[in-house]
C-alpha cells in the first residue's frame, strides 16, 4: 500500500550525492508516496512525489497559443514559475498541438499532458541556447539544453495521457556524426581526461552538433514519469543523471533514431522502470554509471535499478549495462519483461534485438558490475545471446583516442534464470579479461528453441548453467 508522506524522508539514499547537490537537507516538505519494489537485494523505499492535492496552472491561463510557438514557449515557462512560486503546482497542457522550444522544470512542478494533447518541440537548435551543464555518452560538458530538463531540483514530474514529441528534421542530419562531431567528440574526451572545468567545455560553437536528450533530470531528487508517449527524439530519450528516487511508469516510447534508447539511468540510485513499452532505435534500457576520469571524480555509483512488467518491440538489447560504467554499477533486476517483436516492425521498421542482458565495458573504463540479476523473461528472435559480457567494447573510440590510464572492470555476480527464446544466436557468450576475468555467472532454466551455438566463455571464474 502506498503511504503519503508529509514529511521529508530522512534517507535519501544521498550520503554520495549529497556533496554534489548544494543546500539538500533545506528542501521545503512535500507529500509523497513510498513504493518499493521487491527485488533480490536490499531495494530501499522510493520517494514519489504525490500532486493530487496540488493546484493547477494551465497555460492557456498564460498566452499559450497553438499557431504560435514563441508564445507557447513563453506560457510554459510562466506556468513552471507560478507554479514553483506557489510552493506546488501542476501545469497543464491541454487538448491540441502545441509548438514549443525548451522546457526547464522547476522544484515542486509537475508537468501535465492531458488526454490529446501534444507537446510538438521545435526542430531548431537554436531553440535550446543558452547552453545548460548536460552531458554527452558519460561526460560532462555545456550543450544544447535538452528538450526537458530540470537541474537541482526535488519533486518533478511528467505526467498524463498526452504526448511529447519531437520534431527531427536537423536532428535528423545531425544522426549522420561526420568529422566536425567527431572532432569535438574527440576534443571533449581530452578536456575530460585531463580534468578540465565542466564550465570550460563548451559544446554548442562551430559544427560539433552534440545533439541534446530529449529529457534529462541532473542531480534531482524524487522524480516521476508517469502515463506519457514519447515520439522520437534527438538523442537518449530518458535521462535521469545522478539523481535519486525515480520513478517511470507506463511511459510508451517510439523513437527509432540514433542513439535512441529509452531510459539511461546513470550514476542515479533508486530507480523503478515498470509497465513500459519500448520501441527504439537503440537498447530499451541502458543503465549507465560516467565515462573515464569524469565518473571517477564524481565517484557515484548507479545502485538499486528495478526494471519490471515491461514489453520491447525494437532496441538492440533489452537490457544493456554500459559501457559508460566507471564509477561502478550494483544491483539491478529485471522481471517479467518481453522482447515482442516479430523482426519487421509496425510500420516495416525494426533493429534486430541483439541481446537480452548485455554487460558491456573496456580497458579504459575501470569501476565495476555486480549483483545484476535477470528473471522470467522472454523473447522471439534475437541475433545475439541470452547473456552476454564484452570488455573490449570500445567502438570508434579504440582509434580516435587513445587509453590515457588502463582501468579494467570488475564483473561478478550474474543471475538470469527462467528464461524463454525462440531463437538466439547462443545462449551466453562471455568475454572477460584475462587481467581481471569475470566471477560468478550463473545461468538456470534458460530454455532456447533454436540456437547456432549455445555457450562460449573466455577469462570466467565460477561459471554454472542448469
Amino acid at each position: 500500500m502506498a503511504i503519503v508522506q508529509t514529511t521529508r524522508r530522512a534517507a535519501l539514499g544521498a550520503g554520495l550525492l549529497a556533496p554534489l547537490i548544494p543546500g539538500l537537507a533545506l528542501a521545503r516538505p512535500f507529500p509523497r508516496k513510498l513504493t518499493r519494489p521487491t527485488a533480490p537485494f536490499d531495494m530501499p523505499s522510493i520517494g514519489v512525489p504525490d500532486f493530487s492535492g496540488a493546484r493547477r496552472f494551465p497555460i492557456t491561463d498564460f498566452g499559450a497559443d497553438q499557431g504560435d510557438q514563441d508564445k507557447t514557449s513563453a506560457a510554459i515557462a510562466a506556468a513552471i514559475t507560478a507554479a514553483s512560486a506557489a510552493g506546488a503546482g501542476v501545469v497543464v497542457i491541454p487538448e491540441g498541438t502545441w509548438p514549443t522550444g525548451k522546457v526547464h522544470l522547476k522544484s515542486n512542478v509537475a508537468l501535465h499532458l492531458a488526454r490529446g494533447a501534444v507537446l510538438l518541440f521545435s526542430e531548431k537548435p537554436a531553440d535550446y541556447l543558452p547552453p545548460v551543464q548536460t552531458t554527452w555518452e558519460g561526460l560532462e560538458c555545456w550543450n544544447y539544453s535538452p528538450l526537458v530538463y530540470a537541474f537541482d531540483c526535488e519533486n518533478v514530474a511528467i505526467t498524463g495521457p498526452g504526448k511529447l514529441k519531437a520534431r527531427l528534421d536537423v536532428w535528423r542530419e545531425w544522426y549522420k556524426r561526420p568529422k566536425p562531431h567527431m572532432d569535438a567528440l574527440v576534443a571533449l574526451y581530452h578536456q575530460a581526461a585531463r580534468g578540465e572545468p565542466v564550465d570550460q567545455r563548451r559544446m554548442t560553437t562551430g559544427e560539433a552538433n552534440l545533439r541534446p536528450q530529449f529529457i534529462q533530470f541532473n542531480r534531482c531528487r524524487q522524480v516521476l514519469v508517469e502515463d506519457v508517449s514519447i515520439e522520437d527524439s534527438p538523442f537518449w530519450v530518458i535521462h535521469p543523471f545522478l539523481c535519486t528516487d525515480v520513478v517511470i511508469r507506463r511511459v510508451k516510447i517510439r523513437a527509432h533514431g540514433h542513439n535512441n534508447d529509452g531510459v539511461d539511468p546513470e550514476m542515479s540510485q533508486n530507480v523503478l522502470i515498470e509497465d513500459c513499452v519500448f520501441d527504439q532505435g537503440d537498447d530499451a534500457v541502458s543503465v549507465k554509471a560516467g565515462r573515464d576520469q569524469d565518473a571517477w571524480r564524481l565517484g557515484v555509483p548507479t545502485r538499486n535499478v528495478v526494471m519490471r512488467d515491461c514489453k520491447i518491440r525494437n532496441g538492440h538489447q533489452l537490457m544493456a549495462v554500459g559501457s559508460e560504467l566507471s564509477a561502478g554499477i550494483e544491483n539491478v533486476f529485471v522481471d517479467n519483461c518481453h522482447f515482442t517483436g516479430d523482426g519487421k516492425g509496425e510500420d516495416g521498421w525494426a533493429v534486430p534485438i541483439a541481446n537480452l542482458l548485455f554487460v558491456k565495458t573496456n580497458e579504459r573504463r575501470g569501476g565495476f558490475v555486480r549483483n545484476i540479476h535477470m528473471t522470467n523473461v522472454s523473447a522471439t528472435k534475437i541475433a545475439g545471446s541470452v547473456l552476454a559480457v564484452d570488455t573490449d567494447v570500445l567502438y570508434q573510440w579504440r582509434t580516435l583516442v587513445p587509453t590515457y590510464e588502463r582501468r579494467l572492470t570488475a564483473i561478478e555476480g550474474l543471475r538470469v534464470s527462467d528464461v524463454r527464446v525462440a531463437q538466439a544466436g547462443s545462449v551466453c557468450g562471455i568475454r572477460g579479461e584475462k587481467d581481471l576475468p569475470v566471477r560468478d555467472v550463473r545461468l538456470r532454466k534458460v530454455a532456447v528453441g533454436k540456437v547456432a551455438e549455445a555457450v562460449k566463455t573466455e577469462n570466467v571464474v565460477g561459471f554454472s548453467i542448469d
